[in-house]
């Protein structure tokens, strides 16, 4: 089986429409969506493209959140900070079976990956969506954190940087981000398991995308989503400090 891992997409719909095309042209068997997916300026379209799509979904601190908001009503006007305020506007803007969809989501997936065996698809841990596994966790770090887990490759997202790593006794894998990168630049990126791994970068036209988001009317959009990640790149191993510190 070969598997595109496809994360941390946070609504950014023309990045994912041009992922998906490249995807396809891979001739991929599954597509593992990997969390985060809807938390950004086109909540409902990413949802869509990706039930189009089909494959497996692994459940992100963002969709949980979303659920819960959607449940509780938030209201964005009464938000505390741009932050909460706009992901309850994300949670707004989508619908009762979109919000079942993203509650539909697994915890963790299992896929058989040519070449690679069995193989443990998370979004921040094996054993949390929230903890942070970056460039530099170190061993003493990381072992208690894949302690127990028998899969000997681990794939997962959330901090938003690509590696591929052999620490622990296992392979550790971050398929890196869709729309929201910390890569020192502006493209999609995403991961190609099968029969070994190939971290991918996709292009596309981010000037224009921005537009498109822009249009959404999502509340602070350039400094919630764009500025650092899109636009003005933060420097990536600030980035990775930052994750490891904070």
């Amino acid at each position: 089986m070969r598997v595109a891992a496809l994360y941390d997409i946070h609504g950014n719909v023309p990045a994912l429409d041009a992922v998906l095309a490249e995807v396809e042209r891979e001739g991929v068997d599954v597509i593992v969506f990997g969390g985060d997916v809807a938390a950004g300026p086109m909540p409902a379209e990413t949802i869509e493209r990706m039930r189009a799509a089909g494959g497996r979904c692994v459940m992100g601190n963002a969709d949980r959140e979303m659920v819960m908001h959607f449940d509780a009503g938030r209201d964005p006007a009464e938000a505390d900070n741009e932050m909460q305020r706009a992901m309850w506007w994300a949670a707004a803007r989508i619908d009762r079976a979109q919000r079942d969809y993203l509650a539909g989501f697994e915890p963790t997936v299992t896929v058989d990956v040519d070449g690679l065996g069995p193989t443990l698809v998370c979004h921040g841990s094996p054993r949390s969506d929230t903890e942070k596994i970056t460039r530099a966790t170190t061993e003493e770090r990381l072992g208690p954190i894949l302690e127990g887990v028998e899969k000997h490759v681990v794939v997962c997202g959330h901090t938003h940087q690509q590696f591929d790593r052999a620490i622990a006794g296992h392979r550790v894998l971050n398929a890196g981000s869709v729309g929201m990168p910390y890569e020192g630049e502006a493209a999609a990126f995403w991961l190609l398991l099968g029969p070994d791994a190939e971290l991918r970068r996709t292009e596309y036209d981010v000037a224009a995308a921005a537009e498109v988001m822009r249009a959404s009317g999502m509340p602070d959009i350039d400094e919630v989503i764009l500025r650092e990640s899109l636009l003005e790149p933060a420097d990536p191993d600030w980035v990775t400090n930052f994750f490891e510190t904070g």
